[in-house]
């Protein structure tokens, strides 16, 4: 039987956890010698000088330092890195459509974790570090004596299909269908799989790291709350020769290491991957009329140098009640300013009756017209408005400032649906 794995709840708070007692050192990070022969190491997720507010900084204690590696060879352009781009995003034309796409398969032969990756777009440039890349990972085959990093950008993961299991230097979370993941840039982990596929969707943020929306007016209380997210304990493994992957400036590199990298008996800091349940989100809407901005929905917020303008918002539509009076309830048309990729984990978006599907992807750039297809335009103008329940869906968009520009692979891929502007098609005038 499986073990019930343990959490540290809370977000961005500072941890402390071992997972042999007395590994952790008593009033200072570094003692001329480490408890139980452990070796001291320090993660630094952000710069040293960066604001106490933001600063993200872990200190680990490991059977073995994590320098202790053979050199890094770059992996070609085969299997592993063939489908994976990082910006700048240029290998093609951006065009101003609207695009959508049906779910990338499973592959049929054995593929992990990092093998499965496919960049659909992105945007800025991992050295710049600014903008998001945006990926679909596809996997039947666990990680064992393989370990990824990422050195460009923080990682969310969202399952579609199937659940994981996220080991890191740091521990284990399990996460499900519903619920999300964030891994800090450049910390070790591997991923095993719970069922026999897994898809689902990762955002790479090579911008400020994800953190908690301003409430504003809303006040304290509302969205996600701080102790809702779970980070893991200390847990840790021994294991030989290994394979270490790096995503470093858009490639992948690997080393050979004669043990695992997931080496740490004890450890204590801020910085910590961690996941949430997406179905603890506190909806806020409006209760008398209209609608209020989709902003109202975001769980998670990479900033940009702009105040109140994003390099990357998570933003969630779950289930939820509708009541707003006289009002056209389902999204309305609109053209934004920032630029919008959404994906479905299940269950059918309120936008569209058909076509967008659970593991589908649609990306609808700057200023480019959309909103509700005819049949749902039709009813949410003739329904008696009752309350209703939007139930048993799960949709999320990523905004950003930054244009998300497909990759050749994604403008290319038979998913995508050639046929998707005639969503469009067919209103009428009914002008008087």
């Amino acid at each position: 039987m499986a073990t019930r794995l343990r959490y540290q709840n809370g977000f961005g708070n500072s941890f402390s956890t071992e997972a042999v007692r007395g590994a952790l050192p008593v009033g200072q990070n570094s003692p001329q010698k480490a408890p139980r022969g452990l070796y001291a190491e320090v993660l630094s997720f952000t710069a040293f000088t960066a604001p106490r507010a933001e600063n993200l900084s872990t200190w680990v204690y490991r059977l073995r330092p994590s320098a202790m590696q053979a050199a890094y060879r770059r992996i070609p352009g085969g299997k592993t890195a063939a489908l994976l781009r990082s910006g700048p995003f240029t290998e093609v034309e951006t065009p101003p459509n609207r695009l959508r796409w049906n779910p990338l398969p499973v592959p049929s032969r054995p593929t992990d974790f990092v093998d499965g990756l496919a960049t659909i777009a992105g945007s800025g440039d991992p050295a710049a570090q600014s903008g998001v890349a945006v990926h679909v990972y596809r996997a039947n085959r666990s990680m064992t004596d393989r370990y990824f990093g990422n050195a460009d950008g923080e990682l969310m993961i969202v399952p579609q299909l199937g659940s994981l299991l996220i080991f890191s230097e740091l521990g284990k979370l399990e996460v499900h269908p519903g619920e999300i993941a964030l891994v800090p840039r450049g910390l070790k982990f591997k991923v095993a799989l719970q069922a026999k596929e897994a898809r689902g969707y990762v955002c790479e943020n090579y911008g400020a790291h994800f953190r908690l929306p301003e409430l504003g007016p809303i006040g304290s209380q509302g969205l996600a709350q701080k102790r809702d997210f779970q980070a893991p304990v200390a847990a840790y493994e021994e294991r030989g020769k290994c394979e270490l992957v790096l995503k470093f400036l858009g490639n992948l590199w690997a080393a050979e290491a004669r043990h695992s990298p997931l080496d740490v008996v004890a450890w204590h800091g801020n910085g910590a991957p961690c996941k949430y349940d997406l179905a603890r989100f506190m909806a806020v809407n409006t209760v008398t009329f209209d609608h209020s901005d989709p902003s109202i929905f975001t769980v998670l917020t990479s900033p940009s140098g702009t105040p109140g303008v994003a390099n990357c918002d998570f933003v969630i539509f779950p289930p939820r009640w509708q009541v707003a009076e006289h009002t056209f309830r389902p999204p309305w048309f609109h053209r934004n300013v920032m630029s919008e990729f959404m994906g479905l984990v299940h269950g059918a978006y309120e936008s569209k009756a058909e076509g967008f599907l659970p593991g589908g992807v649609s990306i609808h750039n700057c200023l480019q017209p959309h909103g509700p297809d005819v049949p749902t335009f039709d009813k949410g103008s003739k329904v008696e408005l009752k309350p209703h329940r939007i139930e048993n869906s799960l949709a999320f968009m990523w905004e950003s400032r930054y244009v998300f520009r497909p990759t050749k692979f994604a403008l290319g891929a038979p998913q995508l649906q050639k046929n998707y502007d005639a969503v469009w098609e067919g209103f009428k005038k009914h002008f008087k």
